[in-house]
């Protein structure tokens, strides 16, 4: 089947360059979780520190083992995407075609590069819609069991699931195939997905919602870039790769109108789910999950539609998500040396793109924030070291965010270094520890103002910063010496999610 030799390829392709650059900001992160494993966490479920844990148990945390979950589950949508090519109808060269759509969309390059839960999401989207298109084939309701298991799991990845639950109930409402909502095997697969959700509900009623809060928050600090909707529109071409738009397009109609109709839930789904997407403002890559779906019916349609005439147009198509997906696979996957990288970025006049107001840097987000944490680590510990072995037995190291207390926590060991304390995210839930605040090294405070204010002497230290990082790691260090208020006591207030 070619869709198991293209997904062993991108795994391939991705165990030879995922080991470039650095530890992505996020990916430092849920290592950290990994190692305070709960039913929840301020900004994400539970599913991916597990994984974290697990694969660091196993294999280590190099580069390497630590995004080898997410090449898997990048080798493994391609590979479902070719099942549900086939189960739409698509012989080879329409599972080719769907599986090089999906290998070439930028958006799941990035993501088969990064571990962290957005890889792992589209399987759980996907393998929703894969079971309800057998039940569908099949005429076997019994299946539908099945989307509680992944829709469950998926809950327990990431809480967006709910959205693509959501709009796949509301699709098949508004298609012919209605009656199966109202069967006892769907009752079940709700109730399953419920039990499986439930520990980290159960967690985020007794933090009082913590998840929430911190999505109210980035709202209403205007955190993340607001798109309209035809710029929304315009970013999907672009994240998917904008050749693919010529496969994805016709995917929808066929879902609207092939086969009878027989598919029409799905897409009414994907239509559901970009209007979610545009009211409320989501990120450009909230949807890329739901894509697989309208590629594996997109290459369908190219197949029946040239099957007697115009065979040529097929292999034009392929021919062309190839070429332009290898011109924008370096802007995707770490391939080049990164002075090579931004020569090439600027060469093609790509604009690094922005999802978050806060984030600036000669790369985007994704690569930036894998440069400079090596060597802030080292300075934080030359200020360490340097203090008097009094002052470092009592010597809390404080961060701005989770990505710099992370980095302290997984690199900070080689260097004598305790773990960080911070009050972002998750990070405030783990607390002060046993550090009354007598001395202080406070990392990524861009102001020096609030420490003066708040210690007895303030001491700089040394610049932090990379040309590569994002603009928001360049600060100085600081050694805050007699915190005025206790820092058991003043740690509520310093907490902030967003």
């Amino acid at each position: 089947m070619p869709a198991a030799v293209l997904s062993f390829v991108l795994l391939v392709a991705h165990m030879l360059t995922n080991g470039q650059y650095g530890y992505f900001r996020d990916e430092l992160y849920l290592l950290a979780c990994g190692d305070h494993l709960s039913w929840g966490f301020v900004d994400h479920a539970p599913f991916t520190p597990f994984v974290a844990k697990l694969t660091r148990s196993v294999l280590g945390d190099s580069l390497h083992a630590v995004r080898f979950p997410s090449a898997l589950a990048s080798a493994l949508l391609v590979l479902l995407t070719g099942f549900i090519t086939r189960e739409l109808g698509g012989r080879f060269f329409a599972i080719t075609l769907a599986c090089l759509t999906v290998i070439f969309a930028p958006v799941y390059l990035v993501e088969g590069t990064l571990f962290s839960m957005n890889i792992l999401e589209p399987l759980f989207w996907m393998g929703c819609a894969y079971v309800l298109i057998l039940a569908l084939n099949r005429g076997n309701p019994k299946l539908l069991i099945w989307t509680g298991v992944l829709a469950g799991i998926g809950l327990e990845n990431k809480h967006s699931m709910v959205f693509f639950a959501s709009a796949l109930v509301g699709g098949v409402l508004l298609s012919k195939d209605r009656k199966l909502l109202f069967t006892r095997w769907a009752l079940f697969a709700a109730a399953i997905a419920f039990v499986l959700f439930l520990p980290n509900l159960i967690w985020q009623i007794q933090h009082h919602y913590p998840e929430l809060e911190a999505l109210s928050n980035a709202k209403r600090q205007h955190k993340n870039i607001e798109l309209s909707p035809p710029a929304f529109l315009a970013q999907q071409m672009l994240i998917m790769n904008p050749i693919n738009v010529l496969v994805w397009i016709p995917g929808l109609w066929f879902l609207f109108r092939g086969a009878a109709g027989r598919y029409r839930s799905l897409a009414w789904t994907y239509v559901i789910l970009l209007a979610m997407m545009m009211a409320m403002h989501g990120k450009d890559y909230y949807l890329a999950p739901a894509y697989p779906m309208l590629l594996a019916a997109g290459a369908v349609f190219w197949e029946q539609a040239t099957q007697i005439r115009m065979r040529w147009l097929r292999y034009a198509v392929a021919a062309l998500v190839i070429v332009v997906g290898c011109i924008a696979a370096p802007l995707s996957m770490p391939i080049l040396p990164v002075e090579a990288l931004i020569r090439y970025q600027n060469a093609l006049g790509f604009h690094p793109p922005r999802t978050e107001r806060g984030h600036r840097g000669k790369l985007p987000q994704y690569y930036g924030d894998m440069f400079g944490w090596p060597e802030m680590v080292e300075k934080i510990a030359s200020v360490y070291n340097a203090l008097p072995p009094a002052d470092r037995q009592k010597a809390a190291i404080y961060t701005g965010n989770y990505g710099e207390a992370a980095a302290v926590d997984l690199l900070g060991g080689r260097y004598g270094l305790p773990k960080a304390i911070s009050a972002h995210e998750t990070y405030s839930m783990w607390g002060p520890r046993d550090y009354t605040g007598e001395v202080i090294i406070v990392v990524g405070d861009h102001d020096s103002s609030s420490a003066r204010e708040n210690c007895q002497s303030v001491d700089l230290g040394p610049q932090v910063g990379h040309p590569y990082a994002m603009a928001e790691e360049n600060f100085q260090i600081l050694t805050c010496r007699g915190l005025k208020t206790p820092l058991q006591e003043m740690w509520p207030a310093l907490k902030h999610w967003n």
